[in-house]
């Protein structure tokens, strides 16, 4: 068994130190936002986005004068792209159905698939207005049925970009605030002043957003914890260097530190594409932030065999994992541990991101080993329900109920038994003694 980096990310110690920082500036905004509420979102607005409007919230004029800017063929591939993402949505909401059945006689159990009620949506815009999150958000939730979806994106070149604006508004939004990074996220789960707090929390976002969300994970649900993009480009000969360079580059493109990672079978390949990159990274337009993605979080790994490019891959568990082989449907079979799989050289992860119709909001650093992406059935909440309808369930229940709470010593419990046994089945039972079966007691 041999692996072999050709190209390596840098040391998890210097990650680590960066996620510190991190943690230590989110804690402090959102300590400023729950002790001073409004007054603390429009500091935060004005020292990381230099924008400070009379209010956060968007009226109805404001959302139709921002979307009286979009071109008519941009609202069209906007509503093309939310469609989609709709109808695959309601697909998977179709799957999902409230069950009711008798266990035993007399016994009726079953589960209602209930929406949350309240869900604040993020959309980042500061660095590029993610146009496609609104749908994978916003619209995700309308078509589970949330009954409030309040959604809020960063000013982008001084106002809210119209085309972001118009995805949240046709996607459903009730509410929408122009407002980025901890301010946003911080406000829709603690609440300030002007803006009621939501149930959950749910969008991509930079290092930031992500450790918001986590640190305000329990005071609200979120949907996963989706932090700078990760890509993975699982490719032997089939393919060629181009379009795996392009691959790669095209998420490390989001941000300075958007991990990329290879893996192949092929040291020629492997070789070729690490050229390619170095070549196209001479005339891509995003080329300065795309660098330094490939240059402090690239891997490009080289393995003997496919069986251990499926283990490496497993145990990375990247958010978008690009597959190019000549047995696609075998990753398929045998991966377990990913955000989304992207199978075969005709596909690629941006069609995923904005328009073919599963969720782009996708687990990060390794989060792909417990969770999966959001999807409907993330605004979703299953709660059980039971109900006993003869006097003869209730009591032959009750008895095994009432034996089994005293094994572990609970007598109060027993109790909740013991009195139906007596009620509905007429047997008198000692107080705070176990049932026994009639057989026996007789």
């Amino acid at each position: 068994m041999a692996i072999t980096f050709l190209k390596r990310s840098k040391p998890e110690s210097e990650k680590a130190a960066e996620d510190a920082k991190v943690r230590g500036i989110v804690e402090s905004g959102l300590k400023d936002i729950e002790a001073r509420g409004d007054a603390a979102v429009r500091e935060m607005s004005e020292k990381f986005d230099n924008y400070s409007p009379d209010s956060f919230r968007l009226t109805d004029g404001q959302i139709e004068g921002l979307m009286s800017k979009v071109s008519a063929r941009d609202m069209e591939d906007i509503k093309f792209a939310q469609e989609q993402v709709r109808n695959f949505a309601q697909a998977q909401r179709d799957s999902m159905l409230d069950i009711e059945v008798e266990t035993l006689p007399g016994v009726v159990l079953g589960h209602r698939n209930i929406p949350v009620q309240s869900v604040g949506c993020y959309v980042p815009a500061g660095k590029f207005p993610m146009v496609a999150s609104a749908h994978m958000s916003v619209a995700t939730a309308t078509v589970a049925g949330v009954p409030r979806i309040i959604a809020a994106t960063a000013p982008f070149q001084g106002e809210p970009n119209p085309a972001v604006v118009a995805a949240m508004h046709l996607g459903g939004a009730h509410e929408i605030y122009a407002l980025g990074g901890i301010q946003a996220v911080g406000a829709m789960a603690i609440g300030t002043e002007s803006i009621e707090p939501v149930h959950m929390l749910v969008g991509p976002g930079n290092a930031f957003v992500a450790e918001a969300k986590r640190q305000l994970y329990g005071r609200v649900g979120i949907d996963l914890f989706a932090g700078p993009t990760e890509t993975m480009v699982i490719a032997d000969e089939t393919v060629d260097a181009e379009l795996c360079a392009t691959d790669l580059l095209g998420q490390a493109e989001h941000g300075y530190n958007s991990p990329a990672c290879m893996i192949t079978n092929s040291r020629k390949l492997a070789d070729a594409t690490l050229a390619e990159i170095d070549r196209l990274l001479t005339i891509l337009p995003t080329a300065e932030t795309a660098s330094a993605s490939w240059r402090d979080y690239g891997d490009m790994i080289v393995c003997d065999s496919h069986e251990e490019m499926l283990q490496v891959a497993n145990d990375m568990a990247y958010e978008h994992v690009q597959i190019m082989t000549d047995r696609d449907d075998w990753y398929l079979d045998n991966m377990h541990s990913y955000g989304a799989l992207f199978l075969g050289p005709r596909t690629n992860v941006a069609n995923g991101d904005k328009v073919i119709g599963t969720n782009h909001t996708l687990p990060t650093k390794k989060a792909g080993r417990y969770t999966g992406g959001l999807w409907v059935g993330k605004f979703l909440k299953t709660h059980s329900y039971q109900r006993v309808l003869t006097d003869e369930a209730a009591t032959m229940i009750g008895e095994y109920g009432s034996r089994l709470c005293m094994l572990e010593g609970f007598v109060g419990h027993a109790e909740q038994c013991n009195i139906r046994v007596r009620r509905y089945g007429g047997r008198n039972v000692p107080y705070g003694a176990a049932v026994m079966p009639q057989e026996a007691a007789e």
